[in-house]
């Protein structure tokens, strides 16, 4: 796009003709992943400053949805997919099946680019995680979190998100 050197980084500091100029110009791609695993890995990266998971679950639905850290907010307030035609939506635990396929769509040689991902043991390491971490939280924590995260799970095939059960 014609205005990609300029100091506006954020899409909301172009006009609406210019946000749709652009979008149009681009290849846009959505990388996605269950909200529940996105929790599970703020938590262990340390970005919470709680001991236990439930003191940092607890700490995420007392920040509310306007507070809450772009480490947890939900997926759809980050990238408004029902507002922008997303070319590719990459699921997390499909990376290696679906990034292959993304980059010979774009004409890029696959072998050299990815790194070596084996999705069935990322699939299954969360979740005995999920399971673990979704025992130590509250019936009412659990409710809470599925209502935070309803759009998210409307919006994904996260069909197997312990959120979702």
């Amino acid at each position: 796009y014609r205005r990609l050197h300029t100091k506006e980084t954020q899409l909301s500091k172009f006009n609406q003709t210019e946000i749709k100029a652009m979008l149009g110009s681009y290849t846009k791609v959505l990388f996605v992943r269950d909200p529940f695993h996105r929790l599970i890995a703020t938590f262990l990266q340390g970005m919470g400053i709680s001991p236990s998971f439930s003191s940092f679950i607890q700490e995420v639905l007392d920040s509310g949805m306007h507070n809450s850290s772009v480490a947890w907010k939900p997926l759809v307030s980050l990238c408004r997919p029902c507002l922008i035609q997303y070319d590719y939506v990459v699921m997390f635990g499909f990376l290696g099946q679906e990034l292959g396929h993304l980059l010979r769509r774009a004409g890029l040689p696959v072998g050299s680019l990815l790194p070596e991902l084996t999705d069935s043991q990322v699939q299954w390491t969360y979740r005995w995680l999920s399971e673990q971490m979704f025992s130590e939280l509250s019936a009412q924590q659990k409710q809470k979190l599925s209502h935070f995260y309803h759009w998210d799970l409307a919006a994904f095939p996260f069909s197997s998100s312990f959120l979702s059960e």
